[in-house]
């Protein structure tokens, strides 16, 4: 009699090990998804700097710093950069293209310049998609973090070796306004 018990606890334990191994992958699978996603939109982004860029020179003799970072990091190949890279990347990127933006209002040719307009306006829907793309990443990687940090899941996360994802947060100086001096 206490051997069928104690094999059928034995099961039951197998069974929610089983299940909640299943779960990581999912959560994981879920996060590589929205990661991708995510990506896409960001690598669009990182396509068109160069145009943006090459756009403002003509007008922006003053600012070759802003532009000259913004070129430097543009230059690193993106396709062989981690996740965590990207994510690093791509947050210094917006932080130049806010100062980039704010140098438009500075200069009223470059304002009304049809190829920066289009390349503005592109800019725009990109940045929603990304805004959109990164909270949905976020949302995903605040379940699969609570999955693994919360009892009694956080133990087999350690023995599976799942570890908590970086949320896609941004900095700082995005928080704060652009001052743009001439």
């Amino acid at each position: 009699m206490w051997i069928y018990i104690i094999i059928a606890i034995i099961a039951v334990i197998l069974i929610y090990i089983f299940a909640l191994y299943n779960s990581f992958v999912k959560l994981t699978n879920k996060v590589k998804e929205a990661f991708s996603t995510m990506d896409v939109y960001l690598k669009k982004r990182w396509d068109l700097i160069p145009n943006l860029v090459e756009t403002v020179k003509g007008y922006a003799e003053h600012e070759k710093s802003t532009l000259k970072e913004v070129i430097e990091l543009r230059n690193s190949n993106y396709d062989d950069m981690s996740d965590d890279q990207k994510i690093k990347a791509n947050k210094q990127i917006s932080r130049n293209i806010s100062k980039i933006m704010a140098l438009a209002e500075a200069y009223p040719d470059l304002k009304a310049n049809e190829n920066f307009l289009n390349l503005q306006n592109d800019l725009k829907l990109i940045e929603d998609e990304i805004a959109q793309s990164r909270k949905y990443y976020n949302a995903v990687v605040r379940i699969y973090n609570n999955k693994v940090e919360m009892f009694p899941s956080n133990i087999f996360a350690k023995l599976f070796g799942y570890k908590s994802k970086s949320m896609f947060e941004i900095n700082s100086d995005e928080r704060e306004n652009v001052k743009v001096e001439l």
